[in-house]
């Protein structure tokens, strides 16, 4: 393997993975417990989450676009969805399933509402999600009169404590969506126009296609991650609150920036998101274990968001030298 062939896969997923595997190493060196197999589950647990609403996340920015209403819009899913799991007269089965669909219809109905307001009047989607992420809080707390709603059925609380030699099931219901994910980018039409659009939005209209399609579907494809992710949370926690999600969008947007994805929009992939969400859910267990407070971790997490932005403008214009 050539010189150039190794330093275009350190610049890709390759060279994050490395990263990844470094800062485990140095934890494990300094930090006995980290690399027990308790807290390796702990680790698939804890970035589940996160990683299932960066994958919706991946598709907006692939298109040049951002969420920042994924916080809010998981409130509002758990409250749909738990105002149902909590309906004693309906078999447990039954509500079981409806709070699945309530939550992720109620995902993907604030992702097509983000995403039409988007197209139908220009607006850049900072401005309309952070109007959804005041919308849906708001919303969640109406619906809920300000209260968390808890007593779920045993079915449904003991079916999130499961594991599978050590693998929480929600972590592995996460990189089933991951996989899922990457196969529509890489192999079908739709994830094909999602890259193409990300590159060059005007070349693709002019060749017939309509992005106005591709870009709303993106925004409910985020959507409905967020309303799975929302059961899983409350598959992990047993609750559901209209002030849950709080800084989730930033903990989302750093796992696909780290990932290698490029905020402009037509590079990145879902593999790299998986690993932008494992490096930040090592470095906040990591840092947890060495005993930092949870306002130092805050100021960590933005640092490594805006030096990932930084060393992507670098990343892109080395990519760019390196395929001529």
């Amino acid at each position: 393997m050539n010189t150039k062939r190794i330093a275009y896969l350190l610049l890709n997923e390759a060279g994050i993975g490395c990263v990844l595997i470094l800062i485990c190493a140095l934890f494990s060196y300094f930090v006995p417990s980290f690399a027990t197999r308790l807290n390796i589950s702990n680790i698939f647990t804890q970035i589940s989450i996160n990683t299932v609403i960066a994958v919706g996340m991946t598709f907006v920015i692939l298109l040049g676009g951002i969420d920042l209403s994924v916080g809010s819009v998981l409130a509002l899913c758990t409250i749909q969805a738990g105002l149902i799991i909590t309906n004693k007269e309906m078999p447990v089965s039954n509500v079981i399933t409806l709070a699945i669909l309530a939550s992720m219809l109620t995902g993907m109905a604030c992702g097509l509402f983000n995403g039409w307001v988007c197209e139908r009047w220009k607006i850049h989607s900072f401005v309309v999600t952070l109007g959804m992420l005041n919308i849906a809080r708001g919303a969640a707390l109406q619906f809920s009169n300000s209260r968390t709603i808890f007593s779920f059925p045993v079915e449904f609380n003991s079916f999130g404590s499961l594991s599978y030699f050590g693998v929480p099931v929600i972590f592995i219901m996460a990189i089933t969506l991951v996989l899922i994910g990457h196969f529509i980018l890489v192999k079908t039409i739709f994830g094909r126009m999602i890259y193409a659009i990300g590159n060059n939005e005007e070349a693709v209209r002019l060749s017939g296609h309509n992005p106005k399609f591709y870009k709303i579907t993106a925004f409910v494809i985020c959507g409905g991650m967020v309303g799975i992710a929302a059961i899983l949370y409350m598959l992990r926690l047993n609750i559901a609150s209209p002030i849950l999600g709080n800084g989730f969008e930033l903990s989302a947007i750093a796992a696909v920036v780290i990932g290698g994805t490029s905020m402009k929009g037509g590079k990145g992939s879902l593999i790299g998101t998986l690993i932008g969400a494992a490096i930040i859910g090592v470095l906040n267990n990591g840092l947890l274990l060495l005993g930092m407070s949870d306002f130092a971790r805050q100021i960590v997490t933005g640092a490594i968001i805006i030096i990932a932005v930084i060393l992507d403008t670098y990343r892109v214009k080395l990519l760019q030298m390196l395929s001529k």
